[in-house]
């Protein structure tokens, strides 16, 4: 397990961004305890059906906010009350600004101390995301928009919670333009592939057969909005969407997800047979990155990379990762070192798309 220090990546421990924590149908009014970023915090759904994400101790006397089962304000079902949280400790009760809205014993008024860190949280496709930015700003980016998502022939995807790994999150990242690993794991024969930069997204455009996903032809457009969610859209025997997500828990351990939608084969609401049709590609495609997830789960951390002829841009996609570590005010500069497309030695750049007639 190597630190972001370890890569030289910046100054911030932990990346700015928009990040996946959970699965939306996982998250009801008991409060979870969760760990991101190296922090403890706590996730719920209020009574409105809001999301909540708040730091896990309470500023009292640091009780965690969510592990306890004894308590006589969780056997009473006080925990969560409205949108708020009650201490099972001394039952501080805590809005979902983090702010205390009620201490049952005070008398006068609550002081500005009685707060816990609120985080940005959005509830979308199924997943729960929160920002992260070690300089508290706001968003800079937004969460990616699935315009698929509302069109009934597609079929959403399940997500399938894949733990945590022993690594950075940069070994993962190096993915993104790794041509030369493309053959030897996933038995792919590739055709054309690229790389793009600009700005916050990274982008692989390849296409070529694939013996994971049943030797199919296809081409693919990847691409990373931030540092932590990565979608592929698949043309070839489905058109299909795959998202994994990733999300630092330590520094060096990483938290991973994966999910795929398919559209139908006729283009109309998916059936009963359409469903049944994507749940097996889902399993075809998580089997594909399940080879990478091996090899992630077990490699010593390559601080740096003995780059040859054929290998993809990795120093690029380094750099291009670099933004995220350093303040923000760093990021145009970074993001214009590499900003633009970048072929493989020996291999064609992504087709053109045929010019409008």
């Amino acid at each position: 397990m190597a630190t972001t220090a370890e890569y030289g990546l910046g100054s911030q421990t932990y990346p700015r961004g928009w990040f996946m924590i959970g699965i939306s149908e996982n998250v009801g009014a008991t409060p979870q305890a969760v760990r991101y970023f190296g922090r403890d915090m706590v996730l719920y759904r209020g009574r409105s059906g809001r999301l909540v994400l708040l730091d896990a101790y309470c500023p009292h006397m640091g009780t965690h906010l969510a592990k306890n089962t004894t308590s006589w304000v969780v056997r009473d079902g006080k925990h969560v009350e409205g949108d708020s949280i009650r201490c099972p400790y001394h039952a501080w009760r805590f809005g979902p600004d983090g702010k205390a809205d009620e201490i049952p014993y005070i008398k006068g008024k609550i002081p500005e101390a009685a707060c816990v860190r609120s985080w940005p949280v959005q509830e979308r496709y199924g997943c729960v995301w929160t920002w992260h930015d070690p300089e508290n700003g706001a968003p800079d980016y937004d969460l990616p928009a699935i315009t698929d998502w509302d069109d009934p022939s597609w079929v959403h995807w399940t997500i399938d919670d894949l733990g945590t790994l022993p690594c950075h999150p940069q070994e993962i990242i190096d993915n993104i333009c790794d041509v030369s690993h493309l053959s030897p794991i996933h038995g792919s024969t590739v055709e054309y592939f690229e790389n793009e930069f600009d700005g916050h997204t990274a982008i692989q455009r390849q296409g070529g057969g694939h013996r994971t996903l049943s030797g199919a032809e296809f081409s693919t457009d990847t691409w990373y909005t931030g540092p932590g969610i990565l979608q592929s859209k698949m043309k070839g025997s489905y058109n299909s969407r795959i998202l994994i997500c990733h999300t630092p828990v330590e520094d060096g351990v990483t938290h991973a997800w994966h999910g795929l939608m398919v559209q139908s084969v006729s283009g109309k609401a998916a059936t009963d047979a359409d469903i049944a049709a994507a749940r097996g590609f889902q399993a075809a495609s998580l089997a594909a990155f399940a080879q990478d997830f091996e090899v992630w789960q077990t490699k010593r951390a390559a601080l740096s990379i003995l780059q040859v002829q054929g290998d993809g841009p990795f120093n690029k996609a380094r750099i291009w990762y670099k933004q995220f570590y350093n303040p923000r005010a760093q990021a145009k500069a970074i993001q214009d070192r590499v900003r633009g497309v970048h072929t493989v030695a020996g291999l064609p750049g992504a087709p053109q798309p045929a010019a409008a007639e």
